[in-house]
């Protein structure tokens, strides 16, 4: 018993920071637009931390003037900043480098485009990778590559999203309708991911927001009351379930393409290798949990007998704290958009 309330503390410290965010920072974003000879328009979007613009900074090739911005402006939910930059030798070949990145959470998409006849190219930078150089012309591969990087980190932050898919491990044990849970899922987000990234249906997303955190807080109460001869909705209709919960999480995934921009001129490959990348996010964990579900169960036997049955102590006790967790974001999320 010990040992399995250490293995959770240890898990649920692993998951959770401790304001128990749902998501990481949101993404920073840079984009240079060519419009004349050798001129840029340079448009920075940095997020807020308590109400401050975080500590970063946008530091343009050498030869551009200016190679930074000024005092940026608050638009309710990020800093912006606008300039023009005029580079003589353009900024093929040259450095673009996020000053203070390798000291944040966060993420940058820069999106650029060479000359006003090149197709724009996307960089996703990290605490781990700063900077880049920026290629003459990269193609269509570094478009697709930054976004479909852009969404294995949004799944992978998403803490919430993520606590959904391992409430629906759980609660659905038997492969069958698990695959058809996680299949109805995977294609009710993409609907209304690119529903939402097209603009074709505009919703608020706050409200999204405390949805999301409602359906989870709708499977950990599953969990608490499921039995065996009483099914809850779920295990009884685990597709339908899943679709229209999947819808929900779609337009949650979306806010990150709204807030960085879809390429004008690559938008079907960019949101093609953005749902790509979630999708690559969610398989790895589940992967992962299956895989610690296993390791853990052949290590302590007792674990996987008397631990992870329907309405055993210690499902029950993951339940209630989801539950827990999940209902406070409910709250939290709701209050922040009625006041």
């Amino acid at each position: 018993m010990i040992r399995l309330v250490l293995l959770l503390s240890f898990c649920l410290g692993v998951l959770l920071p401790s304001r128990v965010p749902a998501h990481a920072l949101e993404p920073a974003f840079l984009e240079l637009t060519p419009f004349g000879a050798g001129e840029w328009r340079v448009t920075w979007r940095k997020p807020q931390v308590q109400g401050q613009p975080m500590d970063i900074d946008a530091v343009l090739p050498e030869g551009c003037s200016p190679r930074r911005g000024s005092q940026p402006d608050f638009d309710g939910r990020a800093f912006l900043e606008g300039w023009v930059a005029h580079c003589a030798d353009g900024i093929g070949g040259g450095e673009i480098r996020i000053e203070g990145l390798e000291r944040s959470r966060t993420d940058v998409l820069v999106r650029y485009a060479t000359s006003p006849e090149a197709a724009p190219q996307a960089m996703r930078l990290t605490a781990a990778t700063p900077a880049f150089i920026v290629p003459e012309n990269s193609g269509m591969l570094g478009v697709a590559a930054g976004y479909f990087m852009l969404g294995v980190d949004h799944i992978l932050k998403g803490v919430d999203h993520l606590l959904f898919v391992l409430m629906l491990l759980f609660l659905i044990r038997d492969w069958r309708p698990l695959l058809a849970a996680v299949t109805s899922f995977t294609v009710a987000h993409s609907i209304s991911l690119a529903a939402a990234s097209l603009g074709w249906i505009v919703v608020p997303s706050p409200p999204v927001e405390a949805i999301v955190a409602l359906s989870i807080a709708f499977l950990a109460a599953e969990q608490l009351h499921h039995r065996r001869d009483l099914p809850g909705l779920t295990l009884r209709y685990p597709w339908t379930v899943a679709f229209a919960f999947g819808l929900l999480h779609g337009l949650g995934f979306a806010r990150a393409l709204l807030d960085v921009g879809l390429p004008e001129r690559d938008v079907p490959l960019a949101l093609l290798a953005f749902n790509l990348g979630v999708e690559a996010g969610q398989v790895l964990f589940i992967a992962v949990a299956v895989a610690m579900g296993h390791a853990i169960a052949r290590l302590y036997p007792v674990f996987a007998t008397h631990m992870t049955r329907a309405g055993s102590f210690g499902l029950r006790s993951v339940a209630y704290a989801v539950g827990a967790l999940a209902s406070y974001w409910v709250i939290e999320r709701v209050a922040g958009f009625l006041t």
